[in-house]
């Protein structure tokens, strides 16, 4: 795994400003203010592209010029971002090739912002006369520390259908595939007559009769659409690269789907910033799609961004209520909550974190997205408490570089993660599984990381996780089941569950009995197999008198030589058959479970690994408490952060000294709501 070439040697505090939003009478007062309340970074220019260039090919940089003076003067530090995702009217109105397109093929007209798509080759000219001059003007500035590029690649969409991307795809398909006869074998287009005989009739996707598309054709789309993205990014990257002056680096924020997001760090970027909105979480409550979690469901997005960049930055923490004028509608953060939002971000692993934003737009789309301050600009307590966590970092400097401490990974690739999102049957169980393992891991106090499989990746990566959950690779190649068996033999322990290994790389079903590759490993065999059935009850499994759920869909599991059956299904007309399995391989061994993951099945089977609770000699908290290690030159720090809007009691079973209050406790200490408390373990 490629190392980031840049990372965060203090633990920091910025907002996001934007300068030409306000009136230059503001901007002083608004520096003083930002550095009076430890904010000491800000992020500007990401959306001001009609600002540097009025009309074609006249470029003004007066109003940042003055900006960028006075941030100099105070000594305050920018990150500055290309304004690539809102391109102006002037350029949409007289190049219309440059905007993105609805499946059917209607343009989307400018009005919001990310209309473009990546592939127009008059949209990546200008794209790179807007970079080249703000680049040659700005690249030298003191006050300058780092670049975006861009703003959040594919939010708003991630599916793009412009006649570029038509013209483009065939081009990507050329260089994957060489010839159509490779294509037409590798997407099966024999079926349905959809051979295709020339590559102008290939195309993205298209509106069918049912919305159904080729199935293969549909994952090499996605595909497509990720290299696309890394690709601008990385034309952008190339250009800033030929002025930067050393130190100084780039980054973009994200993160969002269609997006390989790991190889677009690796090949583009210095570091990769993360928008943190946990609020969010309540969006997706008043839903029924999250439970009693609710904005603890950050840690896990905050989880895969420290499998793409280890030590990542917050390019946008929630500083207020979020909406927008015709969507949304989140609740105003409770005292507390921001600064425990912005304590989640740095005990997984950020060491920058900005604040989005400074102060409350008074026109546009988010008149209500809030940021720090209101329309009023009056100092409120949402400024007190960042105020208040800017004090808090600078206790936690000995922290900045640390890493999670982790003792199992869930196992994930992007072939899986896209498959998951255009097959049905696979989205079910790899949802359910995702969503159970981590939830275990957080109720359970078992902190876990994300761990992607990729073409660079090495036994070195794997080596250090005791446990590895892969729930339900559909998709497996050769060389990931070649790095998963070294990883076993050298001791580790591989978890999998139903539908694994019955997919090739291009997603057509391989004609080896389940799970395909991996068999030798698992040493079980799958002959029968079902989605559990609603006139049935919830099949179960008994394992050492303990019995629990296996849910929406199971695998019959016949155990081969050197399998050893934990549990069997009591329930339905498999009740007896083995439902978990256990095999020894090398130093180590391979459970298979016939069905999804629960919380309380992966329980039983951290508890089973004896990886349950590793915290448990130093702290012993309820399931409403986040409990997180981080560690650096054998030095570790616990974080207890409390979601509950009550204060919560914890069992400290040692002395500890708190780096926030200096002050050591043992025995009962309470958590105030929203609070939140890091101690020094020796």
């Amino acid at each position: 795994m490629d190392e980031q070439r840049f990372a965060w040697n203090e633990m920091t505090v910025g907002v996001c400003y934007y300068p030409e939003h306000w009136d230059e009478s503001l901007w002083a007062n608004d520096l003083d203010r930002m550095l009076a309340n430890g904010i000491t970074v800000i992020r500007i220019a990401e959306f001001a592209w009609s600002i540097f260039e009025r009309t074609e090919g006249e470029f003004s940089f007066d109003l940042f010029d003055r900006f960028l003076s006075l941030c100099a003067e105070k000594g305050m530090k920018v990150i500055f971002g290309t304004p690539t995702a809102t391109p102006p009217a002037w350029l949409t109105q007289k190049y219309p090739e440059v905007l993105n397109a609805t499946q059917s093929g209607v343009l989307m007209r400018h009005g919001l912002r990310r209309h473009y798509n990546y592939n127009s080759p008059v949209y990546r000219q200008k794209t790179c006369v807007i970079v080249e001059e703000l680049a040659k003007h700005y690249a030298t500035h003191p006050s300058i520390i780092g670049w975006q590029i861009d703003n959040e690649f594919n939010c708003e969409v991630n599916d793009f259908y412009s006649q570029a991307d038509h013209d483009a795809f065939r081009v990507f398909l050329q260089k994957r595939y060489g010839t159509l006869d490779a294509l037409n074998a590798a997407w099966g287009t024999v079926f349905w007559s959809q051979t295709y005989t020339e590559w102008d009739q290939i195309h993205v996707p298209r509106p069918t009769p049912n919305g159904s598309i080729n199935p293969h054709l549909h994952l090499d789309y996605i595909r497509f659409v990720s290299e696309s993205a890394i690709s601008f990014c990385g034309l952008q990257a190339d250009i800033l690269r030929k002025y930067l002056r050393p130190g100084v680096f780039i980054t973009t924020n994200g993160m969002f789907g269609h997006l390989d997001n790991h190889r677009m760090t690796d090949e583009q970027l210095d570091v990769y910033t993360y928008d943190s909105y946990p609020n969010f979480a309540f969006l997706l409550e008043r839903a029924g799609k999250l439970d009693q979690l609710r904005d603890r469901w950050s840690s896990k997005s905050l989880t895969e961004v420290r499998s793409i960049c280890p030590h990542f930055g917050i390019m946008e923490q929630q500083g207020g209520p979020g909406s927008w004028y015709n969507r949304m509608e989140t609740p105003t953060p409770r005292p507390g909550q921001l600064r425990l939002w912005a304590m989640q971000s740095v005990a997984h692993g950020a060491d920058y974190i900005s604040f989005f934003r400074w102060r409350t737009c008074t026109f546009g789309t988010e008149i209500y997205w809030h940021g720090l301050l209101n329309y009023d600009n009056r100092d409120n307590r949402r400024l007190r408490e960042v105020a208040g966590f800017a004090a808090d970092l600078k206790k936690l400097q000995p922290l900045c570089g640390a890493q999670m401490d982790a003792g199992f990974a869930i196992v994930r690739d992007y072939d899986n993660v896209w498959d998951a999102e255009i097959d049905t049957l696979h989205r079910a169980i790899h949802n359910q599984s995702e969503n159970a393992i981590f939830e275990a891991s957080q109720l359970y106090h078992t902190p876990c990381d994300m761990l992607y499989l990729r073409a660079n990746t090495t036994l070195q990566d794997l080596a250090p996780y005791k446990a590895l959950f892969m729930p339900h690779a559909s998709i497996l190649t050769q060389d990931r089941v070649r790095l998963l068996e070294e990883y076993v033999q050298q001791g580790g322990t591989l978890v999998v569950g139903c539908r694994t290994g019955y997919k090739d790389e291009c997603g057509r079903c391989v004609m080896d009995p389940m799970p395909g590759l991996l068999q030798p490993l698992t040493a079980t065999d799958v002959a029968d197999f079902t989605f559990t059935s609603p006139a049935e009850p919830v099949p179960c499994a008994a394992w050492d008198g303990e019995t629990f759920e296996m849910p929406v869909y199971n695998d019959v599991l016949t155990p081969l030589d050197g399998a050893k059956v934990l549990a069997r299904f009591t329930g339905s007309y498999y009740a007896g058959e083995a439902a978990l399995t256990e095999h020894a391989y090398g130093k180590g061994r391979v459970l298979h479970l016939g069905g999804t993951f629960t919380v309380e099945n992966t329980r039983r089977i951290l508890a089973h690994l004896e990886l349950l609770e590793p915290m448990r000699t130093l702290v012993e908290a309820p399931e409403s408490i986040e409990l997180v290690m981080r560690k650096k030159d054998g030095r570790r720090w616990l974080f207890a952060l409390n979601y509950n809007s009550f204060p919560v009691s914890i069992q400290l079973k040692k002395p500890l000294v708190s780096l926030l209050t200096g002050k050591e406790s043992t025995g009962n200490f309470e958590l105030a709501p929203y609070g939140v408390d890091v101690w020094k373990v020796e």
